[in-house]
């Protein structure tokens, strides 16, 4: 009887798997595939030296928080644009709509601000650690270079997440995927032409690979842009979107209430991150560079549970928006088993090829050795960000972002920052160590996230008057 208790509370059907994976597949192979040419382009960039690879890691460390800003203030407009499509609502879209693209447009200006004048002090922060034989100067030259360019990717990439981000939210997940695909073969083939000077064109080093990613950025944008406004039966929301940019004052509000929380909680989140990586570094250029190496090889793997995050915002958002509570709930419990067993499977790959990829780049075998051992680190691991991320999701769909904000980036900053920071500056711990202990700090929000699912405080409808 309990085995048929259990099976019946976390194990779908066939249509409710086929139904999740509609959503969710179609995320994995465009993120995959972005996040394996991502690992292309860091091997191309990595084969011409550790400081190179090492200066390109920082730049896009930094750069991360600005793309998790436009995550978490996007995200919280799309909480409504989700609701708004279960409660098949056009203009209430447009709102949402109006709302991304003015929130795109501060956090372009401000990342371009920060960046313009302060970008050279930030790479330095990273190239303070131990002497172990790398040149700090070069890293810094090499990262300064690439960020002067990427510089231009940014409002192409907000533009990218206000029209994928409604695509998705609206059901429709496989233009996005075909925009990403797009975007990665421009940014694979100009990667190859750019860095080391192929078919005619210059050999440019870093500054080729962020030119190549500036191309792939427009022509993903020209991509979504192009289908959506040319399919209006299939997107009326976007007919007479951009007639006028107004919000009304009262949706504004209803919308950074929601959403500044998520905003301030991702960008919150990715400065801890950054600082995390900081902290790493202080152990020295060889570590830099394994980490760059072992986190671009996890993202890889990543996407397929990663994906069932958006699969709760989707599935979810839009039950919640309908009022069914009850299947809201249902779905949720399948989705996180489903992600974790998922993880686990993860785990057992990246574990198995964790000596394999570290030996395609052109750096030190101490690098090579830290990278395997951090590879090897992150897949015992798996299961538990399986459940963190999906457990994040399930709360942030009913709009519940004040209570993300606490879960998420105040632990960040309460515990897993001055633990590393503590554990980098005053101890000799082995870099792999400062690692799993972070991990194993993460135990208390497992504990907090798995109630907060079971209680159902996620669960309301926002877009009802």
């Amino acid at each position: 009887m309990k085995t048929n208790s259990f099976t019946k509370k976390f194990i779908g059907d066939k249509a409710f798997y086929k139904r999740v994976l509609a959503i969710a597949v179609p995320i994995m192979v465009q993120s995959g595939i972005t996040n394996f040419v991502s690992l292309l382009d860091n091997i191309m960039v990595g084969r011409t030296g550790t400081e190179q690879m090492s200066g390109v890691a920082i730049v896009n460390q930094l750069i991360f928080v600005f793309y998790l800003c436009c995550f978490g203030g996007f995200s919280g407009a799309g909480i409504f644009t989700a609701q708004y499509y279960g409660a098949k609502d056009d203009e209430g879209i447009r709102h949402t709509f109006r709302y991304k693209l003015w929130l795109g447009f501060v956090l372009v200006a401000a990342a371009l601000g920060i960046f313009l004048f302060f970008g050279e002090d930030l790479i330095s922060l990273y190239l303070r650690g131990t002497n172990d034989g790398g040149d700090p100067a070069a890293a810094l030259a090499f990262g300064r270079d690439y960020l002067g360019i990427m510089l231009f990717s940014l409002p192409a990439f907000a533009l990218v997440q206000v029209y994928s981000n409604t695509l998705r939210e609206c059901g429709e997940t496989v233009v996005p995927m075909r925009a990403g695909l797009a975007a990665v073969f421009v940014n694979l083939a100009f990667n190859y032409l750019l860095i080391y000077g192929k078919l005619g064109f210059p050999a440019l080093g870093v500054k080729g690979a962020a030119i190549a990613t500036v191309l792939s950025r427009f022509v993903e944008f020209s991509v979504v842009a192009v289908w959506t406004h040319s399919h209006k039966e299939k997107c009326p929301y976007i007919k007479g979107v951009y007639k006028t940019l107004f919000v009304p004052p009262a949706l504004v509000k209803r919308y950074f209430l929601t959403g500044s929380p998520l905003l301030v909680n991702e960008a919150l989140w990715s400065a801890g991150m950054a600082m995390l990586a900081q902290c790493y570094s202080l152990r020295g250029l060889n570590v830099v560079a394994a980490t760059n190496i072992a986190n671009t090889v996890c993202n890889v793997f990543n996407v397929v549970f990663f994906a069932m995050g958006d699969a709760i915002a989707i599935v979810i958002g839009q039950h919640l928006g309908a009022k069914d509570y009850d299947r809201a709930k249902d779905e949720t419990n399948k989705i996180i088993a489903f992600s974790i067993f998922i993880a686990t499977l993860v785990g057992i790959a990246i574990a198995a090829t964790s000596h394999l990829f570290p030996m395609i780049y052109k750096t030190t075998p101490e690098a090579k050795q830290i990278a395997a051992q951090f590879l090897i680190a992150q897949a015992v691991f798996t299961p538990q960000i399986a459940l963190l991320h999906t457990s994040y999701f399930t709360i942030r769909c009913g709009g519940r972002t004040v209570i993300t904000f606490l879960f998420d980036s105040v632990f960040m900053w309460v515990v897993s920052v001055p633990v590393a920071f503590l554990l980098s500056r005053y101890t000799n711990l082995y870099v792999v160590w400062i690692f799993v202990f972070l991990q194993m700090a993460d135990w208390i929000k497992c504990v907090i996230g798995v109630v907060l699912v079971r209680k159902g405080v996620w669960m309301q409808n926002i877009v009802s008057e």
